[in-house]
C-alpha cells in the first residue's frame, strides 16, 4: 500500500499498547501531516455519544489529537459481552465483521498521510471469532511493531509466542519496542535484546523507562475499582498522588509522618486522623490529600461535612483496610480520557525513547 500505516501489537494485556501509541501518534506528526488512528477491534467500550458505543481509546485518541474522523470509522468492530456466543451461533457474520474494519480503514486513509492501528491484548486474541490481531493485520496490509515488557527471558519468550502467529499469517514485523525498562537496567537490556533480536532480522526500534507516575490511579480510578463515588472534593476526580500510605498508627506517631501529595487509606472512624489532616492542610496551604475511608460503617456527617469544606476528595468503601489496600495494591492503571497531566508525561516519555527514523524507514 501506499500510505504509511502500522499495525500496534502486543505481547500481552497490560503491557503498554495505548501509553505508546499516544508517543507513537504524537511524535509521527513532525513526520507525517495528518496522522490517523484506529482501533478496529475494541472490547472495552463507552459511550461516545447518543447511542454510539466506542472502543474507550478511541475516545481518548480522538480528543487529545482532536482527530476529524467518525467514531464509527474509528472503531468499527467491537465485542460486546456475549458476542463471542453469538459469533458461534451463527448470528454474526464474518464478512460483515471484515467489511466494517476495511471501511473504517479506508475512510480513515482518505484524510491521513499515515495511521496507527491499536490491536487487542496478545496477537491471538479474538481467534474465537476468527478475527485475531493478524488476521486485521493481514487483511489491512500492514506491517506489524510489537510491544513488549521491559526484560529479557520472560519477555522475549512472550515476543516468540507472538511472532510465531505473526509468521504464520505472513506478516512482517517492522520492530520490537520494550515498554516499563527499568532505568538501571536500560543500557543492558537494550544491549541483549538487540543481539536476540538480530538472529531474526528484527531491529529494537526504543525502549521506555519505567515511569512510576503513569501507574498512579487517580481517584477516578478508585471509583471504579470500588464502585463508589467520592462524598466530598467531588471535583478532584483527576488527581493524582505520589504514594498511598495505610494508616494504622496513634495520632501522635501519626502527625510527625504527614506528608504531601499523598492518599491515606484508613477506618472512617479514625476521625483523629482525619481532622488532623484538615488541620495540617489549613496551616501549610494546598496539601493534595485524599483519604479512602474502609469498614462497614460510613464516616459521620460531621466528618464529611469538614472534608467538603476543606476541599479533599473521599470516598467510602465498606471493606476493611487489609482489602482495599490489596484490591489497589493489584490495580492495572490506565490512561484516561481528560487526564491531561498523564497524557502529556506519557507522550513526552515514549517521544523521547523512540526512533521514529526506523519507524518511518
Amino acid at each position: 500500500m501506499s500510505k504509511k500505516a502500522f499495525f500496534i501489537a502486543s505481547t500481552g494485556q497490560h503491557v503498554g499498547k495505548t501509553t505508546t501509541c499516544l508517543g507513537l501518534v504524537s511524535g509521527l506528526r513532525s513526520y507525517y501531516h495528518k496522522v490517523g488512528f484506529l482501533k478496529p477491534v475494541g472490547q472495552e467500550h463507552v459511550e461516545a455519544e447518543a447511542g454510539v458505543r466506542v472502543d474507550k481509546d478511541v475516545v481518548l485518541f480522538k480528543e487529545t489529537f482532536q482527530l476529524p474522523y467518525s467514531y464509527q470509522s474509528m472503531s468499527p468492530v467491537l465485542f460486546p459481552r456475549g458476542f463471542t456466543r453469538d459469533y458461534l451461533d451463527g448470528k454474526v457474520k464474518h464478512q460483515n465483521l471484515i467489511d466494517a474494519i476495511q471501511l473504517g480503514f479506508n475512510e480513515i486513509a482518505q484524510d491521513s498521510d499515515c495511521i496507527v492501528v491499536e490491536g487487542t491484548g496478545h496477537v491471538g486474541v479474538g481467534s474465537i471469532c476468527d478475527l485475531n490481531n493478524a488476521e486485521v493485520a493481514k487483511l489491512l496490509g500492514l506491517d506489524v511493531i510489537i510491544i513488549a515488557s521491559g526484560g529479557l527471558g520472560s519477555s522475549f519468550d512472550a515476543l516468540a509466542l507472538n511472532k510465531a502467529l505473526c509468521d504464520a499469517y505472513g506478516l512482517k514485523i517492522k520492530g520490537v519496542i520494550l515498554n516499563r525498562v527499568l532505568e538501571d537496567k536500560k543500557i543492558m537490556i537494550e544491549n541483549y535484546f538487540t543481539k536476540a533480536l538480530s538472529r531474526w532480522n528484527i531491529p529494537l526500534l526504543g525502549s521506555i523507562p519505567f515511569d512510576p507516575f503513569l501507574s498512579n490511579p487517580t481517584m477516578k480510578d478508585f471509583e471504579m475499582l470500588f464502585s463508589a463515588s467520592l462524598l466530598s472534593g467531588e471535583k478532584h476526580h483527576l488527581r493524582h498522588f505520589r504514594s498511598h500510605r495505610l494508616i494504622a498508627t496513634p495520632l501522635e506517631t501519626y502527625k510527625r509522618l504527614i506528608l504531601p501529595n499523598q492518599l491515606m487509606i484508613t477506618p472512617a472512624s479514625r476521625e483523629d486522623v482525619i481532622m488532623e489532616t484538615i488541620e495540617y492542610q489549613k496551616t501549610h496551604g494546598e496539601l493534595l490529600t485524599g483519604f479512602i475511608l474502609t469498614d462497614d460503617s460510613p464516616p459521620s456527617q460531621a466528618v464529611i461535612e469538614a472534608l467538603k469544606k476543606a476541599d479533599i476528595p473521599m470516598l467510602h468503601v465498606p471493606v476493611p483496610n487489609y482489602k482495599a489496600l490489596k484490591k489497589i495494591t493489584s490495580y492495572t492503571v490506565k490512561i484516561q480520557q481528560g487526564d491531561i497531566e498523564k497524557i502529556q508525561e506519557a507522550i513526552a516519555l515514549v517521544e523521547k525513547n523512540l526512533d521514529f527514523d526506523k519507524i518511518c524507514s
